[in-house]
């Protein structure tokens, strides 16, 4: 159990739907996108069908946006056998392009738990989507000074953490990962001997849904960043 964070010598966090929401502007999306087809196929298979694609898509595009969008067109061309409406494709981009341009919502407590705990421990952002997108929605969250480095990457791997803690010389037990994903920012990090603390969000992608370790004794779950502050 995790109960002194000053025995780090680096604290990481996720970023969307950890710092600032993110889910909930796919759900939104894709609500949009079943509307746009619901004469093609019903709203349940849509959804499968996308979510198929964006599974399949991503060793091409990665996590984002634009992966999501153009697995958005694939789909829609499939389910219509090719016969969708340039029009379609057309708001389809723009769903895209709205998702990119919405201003970044910072999560209750998140600047307030990032400055207190920048103030005794170095900090760290571990991020997977888009390179520009996560770079905008930092600057807009005015966080960026509060943390030691960025990372950016494309997946969340044992493999990846390491590389991130050997690039910051940071060993395994002296490091703690803060996110809401507990297929990529807890089991990971427990696999190469580091500390993982679990924030759930409301939403969750299906992609990241994986068993919680409850049992795990490096493992803690929380319900709020701010009760970090109270560790």
């Amino acid at each position: 159990m995790i109960t002194d964070l000053s025995r780090f010598s680096a604290i990481a966090f996720d970023a969307d739907d950890t710092l600032w929401h993110n889910e909930r502007f796919f759900q939104l999306s894709q609500s949009r996108f079943v509307d746009m087809l619901s004469d093609y196929a019903d709203p349940k298979n849509l959804e499968d069908r996308l979510m198929a694609a964006e599974l399949r898509n991503m060793g091409h595009y990665g996590f984002g946006v634009k992966g999501f969008t153009l697995s958005m067109i694939e789909t829609a061309i499939d389910v219509t056998d090719g016969a969708v409406h340039a029009s379609v494709i057309k708001d389809l981009l723009k769903i895209g392009q709205d998702m990119l341009q919405h201003p970044m919502e910072l999560l209750e407590g998140a600047h307030l738990a990032v400055a207190t705990l920048s103030q005794s421990v170095p900090l760290y952002v571990i991020t997977k989507g888009d390179l520009l997108h996560q770079e905008r929605k930092l600057a807009q969250s005015n966080l960026g000074d509060y943390f030691t480095g960025v990372e950016i990457v494309s997946d969340k791997t044992p493999a990846v953490y390491q590389s991130i803690l050997d690039k910051i010389g940071c060993a395994p037990d002296e490091f703690l990962m803060i996110g809401n994903s507990v297929k990529s920012d807890i089991l990971p990090v427990l696999d190469i001997g580091g500390w993982a603390c679990f924030v759930p969000f409301e939403i969750s992608w299906q992609y990241e849904v994986a068993q919680i370790p409850t049992t795990h004794p490096r493992f803690k779950q929380i319900t709020s960043l701010l009760d970090l502050l109270k560790s």
